[in-house]
């Protein structure tokens, strides 16, 4: 498959899940994106158009172990969920960005619940 015509793919469900999911300041967008080597996840206010806490799998905090990429997705997850709870957010929207929910999404959201996210 041509990958332009699958990233087209991708924007057009993320567009379509963007129509419905919306993130405020009491209960925040749960945004991810996943490349070929990396993932992301932020706690976005769309009202207000700001992040409030992110992680990422090149943060300091996250190193690579034996788990390859979806072990990466966990710490992630699990930055992403204290760095929230810090803050006082205990409840969230999730975005999935287009993709699977499997593998290393599937992965972000679960260890993101574990460190204390409800969605």
């Amino acid at each position: 498959m041509n990958p332009s015509k699958k990233r087209d793919q991708r924007d057009r469900r993320h567009k379509r899940i963007r129509r419905h999911v919306r993130g405020t300041a009491e209960r925040p967008r749960l945004a991810i994106y996943r490349s070929n080597a990396h993932i992301y996840a932020q706690l976005i206010d769309d009202v207000a158009g700001h992040t409030l806490a992110a992680a990422s799998s090149l943060d300091a905090d996250v190193a690579a172990g034996d788990d390859g990429k979806t072990g990466v997705a966990k710490q992630v997850g699990e930055l992403v969920g204290k760095r929230a709870v810090e803050q006082g957010i205990d409840t969230v929207v999730f975005d999935r960005g287009g993709f699977r929910y499997a593998g290393r999404v599937a992965a972000l959201a679960d260890a993101a619940r574990e460190a204390g996210l409800k969605f």
